[in-house]
Formats: C-alpha cells, structure tokens, sequence
C-alpha cells in the first residue's frame, strides 16, 4: 500500500459524505466490515453532532489504521489497481441514511466477495423450496402426533371395556382370532385384481400379455367392478380363514409348547411353529373352501356366472351339492399347509434375527418400529410362501375350474397335469410373488397392530428359558 493513499486514508476529514465511510461503503463487496465500520463512524458522528465536522485523524490510532487497511485491501480485491481518493465537498447537512449500506452493495455482498456468482454457491430461488419441504415435515410430524394421540386414547378406552386381558386366556384367544379375520379379510380383498389376473392366466396362459394389459382389457370390457371381480367370497372366505388361522396358531402354538416343556420348546422351537401353523391352516381351509370354489368359478370362467357370493354357494350346491364345493379341499390343503408352514415358521424366525441384530430388547422400540419389524418379516416370509405353494396354488384354480363332476380327485390330477406340464405349474409365479409378499406383510403388520391396540405383545420367538438356580 503506498503512503499516499494510506496517507490520504488516514488524514482526510470526516463529515457525513467524507470519503472514509464512501470508501467503506461503496468500494467494498463484503457485508461485515460495512456494517461494523458504519456503525462506528455514524456512533461518533451524531455524538459530535450531526452539524459539525468529524476530523478522521481524531478517532483513534488502531481504528483509523484498521479502517484504512480494510478499505484499501477491499478495494484491491474489486480492482488490479486501487482508485485515487477522491474527496466530496463537503455537506455538513447531508442527511445521515448513507452512513448504511447500499441497496445494490448489500445485493453483491449476498452473492460472494468478488460481486460475482461461483459456481458451488446455493441458489437463492431454492430457498422457497426448501421452506415448503420443511413446513410439509413439520404438518406431518403434527399429524402423526395427534393420530398417536387419538389411537392411544382409543386403545385405553377400548382395553378399559374388554378389561385385562391376560395371555393365553380366551379373551387373549378371541382378541387373536378377530385380529386375523381383520388382517386377512381386509388385505385379501384389497388385492382381489392381482389374484384376478393371476386366476385367469393361471386358467388360461395365454389369454393376457401382462398385468396391465389384462387390466385395460377388462375395465374396457367390464368396467371398474369388472377389475373386483370376486370380492366379495374373498372378503368372506380370506375373513373367516384368517380367523381361524391365528386364533388356532396362537392356541395350538402354547399347547404344543406345554406339551414338550420349556427347554425343548425353545430348542425345537421351528418345529413347533411348523406343527401349531399346519394345525391351524388343517382347520381353516374347511371354513374358507365353499368361499374359495365360488370365487374361482367367479374370476376364472369368463363371464362371470354368478351375481353374488351366496347366489354362486347356492347355485354350486344345487348342482352338486355340498361336494361341489369342497371338491378342491384336498388341492387347497396341498397349497395352504405348506404355505402357512412356511408363512409362520419363517415370520417367527425372522423376526427373532432382526431384533437380535437390533440394538436393545424388543421392548425399547415403540409400536410403529415393531409394527415395521412385523410388515418386513411378513414380505420376506410371503415371498418364500409363495415359491412353496405356488404349484398347487395351479393346480385349485384348474381343478375347480375344470373338473368334471363325479370325476375322481386323483384322475382329474393326472388329466390337468397331462395337459399344463411341469412349466404350467409355475404359471403366475412373478404376480404373485408380489401379491403375496405384499399380502403377508401387510396381515402381520395388521394382526400385530391390534394386538398392540388391545395392549398385547406383538408377535416373535419364545424368550430363552431362565437358567436354572444353583
């Protein structure tokens, strides 16, 4: 810096326009030193009074150095050369408003120290975004807290009126029983249009390219119900199966556990979910297969020969009788056993490995973590349920659906095989995968979460048993 322009800086007078603060404020791009030195100077300016003349030599020494530097150095970043001081006439009366940061000064000094945008700088107009994002964050927190809020006040009222209800009682039974007739008759019928489609390709393979294409040609042909086609056995039937099947879980599970002691139940334990499950599916396929005969008959013969569910029990009864509607018992045995098996016992095993590998016990996570823990474990058990049971799930829809009457189980077996192979078997797989993983994560996550509701555990392995006193 040459002594003449320190010399200048430090020697020239103040006044409201002198050029200390001019320079201060309009040659330098940064925000900080403006405000802090304009602050200052406009501090001792109206202590002198406003109609007097400030001598900038008057301030202090290491002010007046600190100003000079600052300016200076400023001014060589906006420029290769510093400008010459030029001194303004003076204007004892000139109003104090330019004492403060210029408009356009503070818009450069938003942007970056040269008064130019660079390239890793944020963006101004995304700002806006960011606020939106951030209130819509904060109305979901508050809607989350007031529904927590609402469910926790329904669950006490809704324990205060059943009372207590103690494990493995009937009132534990009867709560588990109603919570699989929610779980299962609520998601069955919500995918009623996959398990439509894969009814019909199941019948019939080549009848639809794809999903979508199965969908846009039967909403055209039939119309948005057309796509339900079958609802209604589903709902009825999948409810009373899912009532069946985890009410007589949950009881032959603690039967079988009493009967083998606590030591081999926790050391055998998968047998015992293997066992207590095909016990209880043995039991609820005799409830659901009059309901699933109707709804076969429903989605897979084109058109639908029934109007309703009970018009096409009556209808299959009268032809038939009551062996016309569980003429696919033993193929629904075939597929559903192995299928709960596998839906249970894995669901059980899984869910006992995430919370092992989960800091903590399973007590430390609030009903929305265990209700996820519950809805993972579910998918990855319903994609295993499905490559188990996929081929007799084939082999219900084509006997019911092309079965003679009076026609022996075992023949029309043979038949049906003789025509589809062993690749026919595997029909559908893709679609119900997905519908089926869907499917048994959502009924866990459901069945678990009024169990929460009625202020009962969640589902998971036997804790280890208690080491014994010495």
């Amino acid at each position: 810096m040459s002594q003449v322009h320190l010399d200048s800086y430090l020697e020239s007078p103040l006044t409201p326009d002198a050029p200390a603060h001019l320079l201060l404020l309009s040659c330098t791009p940064s925000f900080a030193p403006h405000l802090f030195i304009s602050s200052l100077l406009s501090l001792l300016t109206s202590i002198r009074g406003r109609d007097s003349c400030l001598p900038y030599c008057a301030l202090p020494s290491s002010f007046r150095v600190a100003a000079a530097l600052v300016a200076y150095s400023t001014q060589i970043l906006s420029s290769s050369r510093p400008a010459p001081v030029r001194l303004p006439t003076q204007q004892p009366d000139a109003a104090m408003s330019h004492l403060y940061p210029k408009a356009d000064t503070l818009r450069g000094s938003v942007y970056s120290p040269m008064g130019r945008p660079t390239p890793l700088q944020a963006r101004p107009e995304l700002y806006g975004a960011f606020s939106v994002v951030d209130n819509a964050k904060d109305k979901a927190h508050k809607i989350g807290d007031e529904a927590t809020k609402e469910f926790e006040k329904v669950s006490a009222k809704a324990q205060a009126k059943a009372g207590k209800i103690e494990l493995y009682t009937g009132k534990y039974y009867a709560a588990c029983t109603f919570g699989g007739m929610l779980a299962c008759g609520l998601t069955h019928t919500a995918v009623t249009p996959l398990d439509l489609v894969k009814t019909r390709r199941q019948v019939d393979s080549k009848l639809y390219t794809s999903n979508f294409q199965a969908w846009g040609k039967i909403y055209r042909a039939e119309g948005l119900r057309g796509i339900f086609t079958g609802w209604s056995p589903t709902f009825f039937g999948y409810s009373a199966q899912g009532a069946f099947k985890y009410g007589w879980y949950e009881y032959f599970k603690k039967t079988y556990s009493d009967m083998a002691g606590p030591e081999a139940a926790y050391k055998y334990k998968t047998g015992l979910y293997l066992a207590a499950s095909a016990s209880a599916e043995f039991l609820a396929d005799i409830a659901l297969c009059p309901f699933e005969a109707v709804k076969v008959r429903m989605q897979g013969v084109i058109p639908n020969p029934y109007t309703g569910t009970l018009h096409g029990i009556s209808t299959v009864r009268g032809k038939e009788g009551w062996a016309g509607l569980y003429k696919g018992l033993y193929p629904l045995w075939g597929r559903q056993i192995p299928y709960t098996m596998m839906k249970f016992a894995s669901f059980e095993t899984i869910v006992e490995k995430i919370y092992d590998r989960l800091p903590g016990q399973k007590s430390d996570y609030g009903k929305a973590a265990q209700t996820g823990v519950s809805f993972t474990g579910g998918y990855l058990a319903g994609i295993l349920c499905a490559i188990v049971s996929h081929p007799a799930d084939v082999m219900v829809s084509k006997l019911n659906a092309y079965r003679e009457p009076g026609e022996a189980f075992g023949s029309a077996m043979g038949r049906i095989y003789k025509d589809i192979g062993f690749g026919g078997l595997w029909n559908g797989l893709p679609v119900r995968i997905v519908m089926i993983g869907t499917l048994t994560g959502l009924q866990w996550m459901i069945y678990d979460y009024f169990k929460i509701f009625m202020g009962l555990p969640t589902t998971g392995g036997p804790p280890p048993p208690a080491a014994e006193q010495k």
